[in-house]
């Protein structure tokens, strides 16, 4: 039996990660910060271990790791911490697997490949960040390639699903759920993607029991791209909240921004509310397996029913 450890599994993808294991029979630690969020999720499964611990504490992260054989990293910093803390987190991560002997599964973001190409984009379509944020996710995939750690980089699109948080679908979909007026972040006439967070976990779980998957960069695309507009429709039929759902603007974003931090970083990337970025799967597809993937409505639904019970 393969023993794995998620880190940050108490987000919205190392939930999923951590229930996509077990479900495969694995035997997995379930590493975050957050002791009660920890015991919420998992403290009834006795195929998880719980560690609570800090990815930034050396002798914590490996205790935590020894004795796995593959590492899921699905830590999520705030922006406003990327440029000093994603260095130091990437380089503690790559440590831990070289003294342990792991494998490396990283859930990474779209941001490093730029702006759009008009078309959708491909593993080996040339990176070209051009935002602070982007720039860093680029240098951190360099760390590690240069690492001699087996490693998996995964794609994804922005995020929804069970107990994700800090994503633009979730913002609208917690206020619809409240019955409290809404508010939907760029241009609502624009299609994007968003990918159902247990369909990434069964995608990235797959490529991680795939010895020929490790050392590449694989996309994981989303059911396929959705408008703001045909996701309002769905939350006002699933929540009956018909109340005017407003429009989050790049300059209401930078007024924020004046008195938020977080904000102030998340400037930058509106460009993916301008000319989205869309992923490619097809070489998911050929090499691995047909990808997972949730109808909008369905994976809109399931989250609700998740969100009303916990």
């Amino acid at each position: 039996m393969k023993k794995a450890i998620v880190l940050g599994a108490t987000g919205g993808m190392g939930y999923s990660l951590v229930n996509e294991l077990v479900e495969r029979g694995m035997e997995v630690t379930a590493f975050a910060r957050n002791k009660d969020k920890l015991h919420h999720f998992f403290g009834n499964n006795s195929h998880i271990t719980i560690y609570q611990g800090d990815v930034f504490s050396t002798n914590e992260l490996m205790n935590a790791v020894k004795g796995n054989e593959i590492i899921f990293h699905a830590i999520n910093l705030p922006y406003a911490s990327w440029e000093a803390k994603l260095p130091i987190m990437t380089q503690q991560i790559i440590q831990a697997a070289q003294k342990n002997s792991t494998k490396l599964a990283i859930v990474d973001n779209i941001y490093s490949y730029g702006k759009s190409p008009g078309e959708k984009v491909k593993e080996t379509t040339e990176k070209r960040p051009h935002t602070k944020k982007g720039k860093i996710r680029l240098e951190m995939q360099k760390l590690y390639e240069s690492s001699q750690v087996p490693y998996i980089i995964a794609h994804f699109p922005d995020f929804y699903g069970p107990y994700v948080e800090s994503s633009l679908l979730n913002f609208t979909l917690t206020k619809m759920m409240e019955n409290k007026k809404a508010q939907y972040v760029g241009d609502p006439r624009l299609a994007r993607e968003h990918i159902y967070t247990p369909d990434g976990a069964k995608a990235l779980v797959e490529l991680a029991l795939n010895e020929t998957a490790y050392n590449q960069i694989w996309n994981i695309p989303a059911y396929d791209v959705i408008t703001g507009e045909e996701i309002i429709h769905i939350l006002q039929s699933l929540t009956n909240n018909h109340k005017k759902v407003s429009t989050v603007t790049k300059n209401m974003v930078r007024f924020i921004g004046l008195f938020d931090r977080q904000m102030r970083e998340f400037v930058e990337m509106m460009y993916l509310n301008e000319q989205p970025v869309v992923l490619d799967g097809e070489k998911y597809e050929k090499n691995i397996g047909i990808l997972p993937k949730t109808p909008y409505d369905e994976g809109i639904k399931r989250t609700i029913d998740i969100m009303k019970d916990k």
